[in-house]
């Protein structure tokens, strides 16, 4: 049964994560960039100022919404995770290291995609019966198409509730568990009999903490994220970038191999990884895994934002993507492959390459701080899902629904940490790409809106007009 499952699973990811993928994403990115004027390089200072700037602007949001900051907070919450960590590993473990200039290219469209969705959905948002700013892919399809496109809504908020419970919370918490126990063991501390009872204990731990969080609705949600975010990610970078300058005498031929690898695995990685093709799918695909840019979910959390410019909070987009790929994924990447650990290509590689680079160079105390960082980046993930999964079911079903389903969402915490899950991460990936074809094709119906608040928000002129 599970053998037939997994085949299945494989065409259908294969089929979305190859050429009609490669079109839609890399494709709507490019309409999106020419007809914005590429935005996210021609207003990439404005929009470091923008979002930096706002980043310590102390404000109380309104009731029902989260300040500007929590909101980025919040979808970072979701985009900075384990797919940072194991993601990169595996990009470049079945691509080669030019994966990587794949991923940054991904990531370059990515921002202006990530910009118009967050600008569409604060535009299109609407109040819920408790007086909370909801909004995303499914509001701007409703509010911004006829009702002919109505469907997608249905469409995208069905896939979301399905895919949060996996990619969202039990590979996640999988994760926590998979790094603990091996921080634990490294040390001497428990036996491979012991793993199962402390499996369920951190389980349990995790669903009381979660339904904590995320009972405690929006206000709740935004003072944790606003928190734990800027710490993990700053905690995460001083080490990553430790290990750089330790081998720094290794980043040109680095730089070197990601760049022709690119265009010629084969020669990078021994005849190993030939196709050129398989290299380009990896990077894009384990970009979009970890920034979300062409999935839509990050809009969700922006559209709680006390704000009323959607593009000034459209330029978190761009900032968000920044960040994940560009910074923390490129991070990772320099950490594989300039501490120069072996590395086996054509094989499926995770978080334990990762941790390999670290210990390569700092010794194995480093994995104690290395299991901190994949615990925090986990947990943040699962909270940020937490809200997307809520925003969706709300869609289908109405706000009765919400603490239900936030409650069960923290249960499925317990079955995360005490089954194994392997086939799990490859249906996130493939449910992740589901989401992504509603809501692109609605980003490119929708582009025209993009570009008339663009031209209202830097034109004064064309304000008035309005």
């Amino acid at each position: 049964m599970l053998e037939t499952i997994e085949s299945i699973n494989n065409v259908v990811n294969n089929f979305i994560w190859g050429v009609p993928a490669m079109i839609c994403i890399i494709g709507v990115g490019l309409v999106l960039s020419f007809r914005t004027r590429f935005l996210q390089i021609r207003k990439f200072p404005y929009a470091m100022k923008v979002t930096i700037g706002r980043m310590f602007r102390k404000k109380q949001a309104a009731d029902g919404a989260m300040t500007p900051f929590q909101a980025v907070c919040t979808a970072l919450a979701a985009t900075v995770g384990t797919g940072n960590i194991a993601g990169v590993a595996g990009a470049i473990a079945i691509g080669g290291p030019g994966a990587v200039f794949w991923m940054w290219i991904s990531a370059l469209l990515g921002m202006c995609t990530k910009f118009s969705e967050v600008t569409l959905a604060v535009h299109f948002r609407e109040k819920n019966d408790k007086g909370e700013f909801v909004g995303g892919p499914m509001y701007y399809i409703k509010n911004g198409l006829k009702k002919h496109w109505h469907w997608l809504a249905y469409l995208f908020a069905a896939f979301g509730v399905i895919t949060v419970f996996g990619t969202g919370n039990a590979t996640q918490v999988n994760t926590i568990t998979t790094a603990i126990d091996s921080a634990l063991f490294n040390y001497g501390i428990i036996s491979k009999d012991s793993v199962s009872n402390i499996n369920l204990v951190i389980g349990i731990v995790l669903a009381v903490l979660l339904a904590l969080i995320l009972l405690g609705g929006i206000k709740r949600i935004g003072q944790v994220t606003e928190k734990l975010v800027p710490f993990m990610a700053l905690f995460y970078v001083v080490l990553a970038l430790g290990v750089v300058i330790l081998n720094i005498n290794h980043v040109p031929a680095v730089f070197k191999e990601i760049v022709e690898g690119a265009f010629s695995p084969a020669s990078v990685t021994g005849g190993v990884v030939g196709s050129f093709f398989m290299s380009m799918k990896k990077g894009v695909s384990r970009g979009i895994f970890s920034n979300e840019a062409g999935l839509g979910t990050g809009s969700i959390a922006h559209a709680c934002a006390d704000t009323r410019k959607p593009v000034k909070q459209g330029f978190f987009g761009i900032f968000e993507v920044f960040v994940d790929t560009i910074v923390i994924c490129t991070l990772t990447a320099l950490v594989i492959l300039c501490s120069e650990v072996p590395i086996t290509y054509g094989q499926a590689a995770g978080a334990e390459l990762t941790i390999s680079g670290f210990t390569a160079t700092y010794g194995n105390w480093v994995s104690l701080f290395t299991a901190v960082a994949m615990c925090c980046f986990a947990f943040s993930t699962i909270i940020g899902w937490g809200l997307y999964g809520a925003r969706c079911i709300e869609f289908l079903f109405g706000t009765k629904v919400n603490k239900p389903f936030m409650f069960v969402y923290s249960l499925v915490a317990i079955v995360g940490a005490t089954l194994d899950l392997g086939l799990l991460w490859s249906i996130a990936e493939t449910f992740n790409g589901l989401m992504a074809i509603p809501n692109l094709i609605a980003v490119f119906l929708l582009s025209g809106v993009v570009v008339k608040l663009v031209r209202e928000h830097f034109d004064p002129e064309a304000r008035e007009e309005a």
